[in-house]
């Protein structure tokens, strides 16, 4: 079922199913705090992760103040607040990707926005990482088309023609379908903290792969730090991904859903150990610790479709266009009037990316109340 034709190279490096890229997801669970960015990546190094990945966060770029909050250790909190609260110099993210190769580690980073990836731009990556929520983030992919440097694209929370229409960008510059001139990898993963392992239909793996011509990975958001993934390279994935953490008692915004040291390395063997084994043989071992309808769920049916832990948050995690100020109807929009961004906790969502060029000039038909999407009634 799996097609050993596909790799992906990055920096010389060949990966393949029977040896994938590992990645330790980071995140922002430094909260800005540069020597325990730096334990974690001594400290993900020993797990034999092979990567590390960061996020450069602006909050400007990423969502509205008016979002809504979310529940920490220290009482609710607006999620514009937690990210802004993240925000760092690019001497920051210089500081942590020297340290990150120094110790052998691929460093690897998500921009959310225009300026993030100015920041990334500049450090000169081996590699970069788009985000689920901003793959129909139309402007954003088109600048990390014009680095022509690997991709890894998450598609969490998407259906078919999402990825179609980002994979065109990706490989042409447009929304025309085209050969590609970049390395690209999908990444297969569910948009949920913790996503249940019956969620993740790993069977679309090959499928995906299939259908795009492409390699295929997985991003993990499922809290068992070993069925899922292993099972996912037999399946063909060249790239596994998981969060990573010190504790899970952490502070930061993914810590709780991530994997501690110990865990992480659980994952790692698990992976590299069974590497040879066919998924036939996969399943007879692990029918031993887990129920058959339990291992079955996982693998699913392999037809793409949203996972239902996610299906709620299609269109809101997802980025749309949003006002950045009230706007009263009769205004003439301009383009420091709304923002392409992630709609998430109360908002509605407005149009979609692609037309952020298309507003400026128009009427606004409607008040549209700071923080809410633009629709096509309101203009």
């Amino acid at each position: 079922m799996k097609d050993e034709g596909k790799k992906l190279t990055i920096d010389g490096h060949f990966y393949t199913s029977k040896a994938p890229l590992i990645i330790a997801e980071l995140g922002t669970s430094h909260n800005g705090d540069i020597k325990k960015a730096k334990e974690m990546i001594s400290a993900a190094k020993e797990t034999g992760a092979d990567c590390v990945k960061f996020q450069i966060v602006y909050a400007d770029e990423i969502l509205s103040p008016n979002t809504g909050v979310v529940p920490l250790p220290g009482g609710n909190i607006r999620l514009y607040d937690k990210f802004k609260a993240l925000e760092k110099e690019p001497d920051f993210y210089a500081e942590i990707k020297e340290y990150s190769e120094t110790k052998g580690l691929l460093f690897l980073c998500t921009p959310f926005g225009m300026k993030s990836a100015a920041v990334l731009k500049n450090l000169k990556p081996k590699m970069v990482k788009i985000a689920s929520p901003e793959l129909n983030y139309t402007s954003l992919l088109e600048e990390i088309y014009s680095w022509k440097v690997p991709v890894l694209l998450s598609s969490g929370v998407s259906r078919l023609s999402d990825i179609e229409d980002a994979l065109d960008i990706l490989r042409t510059g447009n929304n025309e379908r085209g050969s590609s001139e970049t390395q690209i990898c999908l990444l297969h993963c569910v948009t949920s903290y913790p996503a249940p392992e019956t969620d993740y239909n790993l069977k679309v793996l090959p499928n995906l792969s299939n259908i795009f011509d492409i390699p295929v990975g997985l991003s993990d958001h499922s809290a068992d730090p070993e069925i899922t993934a292993s099972l996912a390279v037999s399946l063909g994935a060249l790239v596994i991904e998981k969060h990573f953490c010190l504790s899970r008692k952490d502070p930061g915004l993914d810590d709780p859903i991530a994997l501690p040291p110990e865990e992480f390395s659980l994952m790692v063997k698990a992976i590299r150990d069974k590497a040879q084994l066919s998924l036939e043989e996969k399943i007879i071992y692990y029918s031993s610790k887990y129920s058959v309808s339990f291992l079955e769920g996982i693998l699913g049916d392999g037809v793409k479709k949203l996972a239902p832990s996610e299906k709620q948050n299609y269109k809101l995690t997802n980025r749309s266009i949003h006002a950045v100020r009230d706007i009263k109807a009769g205004e003439i929009l301009t383009k420091n009037d709304y923002a392409v961004l992630r709609t998430e906790k109360i908002l509605r969502p407005g149009l979609p990316p692609s037309w952020e060029k298309a507003l400026e000039g128009r009427v606004a038909r409607n008040d549209i109340p700071e923080g809410e999407g633009i629709r096509f009634e309101d203009i």
